[in-house]
């Protein structure tokens, strides 16, 4: 199927790996010239040459988006480069704290970052392209949350707190550019199996004395500790081509949505 995609332009945040980069690459994939970001120049500039490997059209703009002017840099060098982005994925985001911080651990400055990293690094972007998009008349911006905003854990609420305002603040978006053929929507994964995630799966095996092989412990992660009613956990490609629907002009009627690419784990109607 025709995406309808080709010669768009997007900015993809936190890119050099994991998710973003699968994002980047799908988009890619159907004609997308994309920007790859992040803070490591080696790790964005080998992402950018496996799509340009490809036949894509990939560029390299680094720079911390919790500060100001290095957010205002990566959207200069995309504007200068190709004169403006008719599609941002916020995906770049994080956490502070170790692990599974627990409430009473956290410090006011690991809240704060959390929310400078989640939630005001994607705010200053959609300032900063937004305005573009709606003079142009067509626009998409696709906010990376996660299910963990919908079904909140006891453990790292910080983090759970600033994707759930993540997804509040795409909805707000939303209705403000209404009329513009810009669309806002989120995107909430479940746990994906990116190099992070089998790490953790591995050294988990590892303390309850599973079996190596991935597939097991897959198979047991699932069932036991992360309840999946698909019996898996969800893939890179499957976030990115979810995204690719949403930036598409197929996907024009998709608007202030949050879309959970999650095997069901959230169990509610929405």
């Amino acid at each position: 199927m025709d995406m309808q995609l080709k010669d768009k332009r997007a900015l993809v945040t936190g890119s050099t790996s994991g998710i973003g980069a699968g994002i980047a690459k799908r988009l890619a994939a159907e004609g997308v010239a994309v920007a790859i970001h992040g803070r490591d120049g080696a790790r964005a500039e080998r992402v950018a040459a496996e799509i340009r490997a490809s036949g894509g059209n990939a560029m390299v703009t680094l720079g911390d988006l919790t500060d100001d002017d290095a957010a205002n840099h990566v959207a200069d060098a995309v504007e200068a480069n190709w004169g403006g982005v008719d599609i941002l994925v916020n995906n770049s985001g994080g956490k502070t704290g170790e692990g599974q911080t627990p409430w009473w651990e956290l410090t006011i400055d690991d809240w704060l970052q959390t929310y400078q990293m989640c939630v005001l690094s994607a705010v200053r972007l959609i300032k900063r392209l937004v305005p573009g998009m709606k003079e142009r008349g067509w626009g998409r911006v696709i906010q990376i949350s996660s299910s963990s905003a919908s079904m909140p854990t006891p453990q790292i609420p910080h983090y759970q707190a600033a994707k759930a305002a993540m997804t509040n603040m795409t909805v707000c978006l939303s209705k403000d550019v209404a009329g513009s053929r810009v669309t806002a929507n989120a995107v909430s994964p479940g746990m994906v199996l990116t190099e992070g995630v089998v790490t953790w799966l591995e050294a988990l095996a590892k303390q309850m004395g599973w079996p190596a092989d991935l597939a097991t412990i897959e198979k047991r992660v699932t069932s036991e500790f992360v309840p999946v009613p698909v019996g898996r956990l969800g893939r890179v490609d499957e976030i990115g081509a979810m995204v690719v629907l949403l930036a598409s002009p197929l996907g024009a009627f998709i608007n202030g949505a949050n879309i959970r690419a999650d095997g069901g784990f959230v169990p509610t109607v929405n």
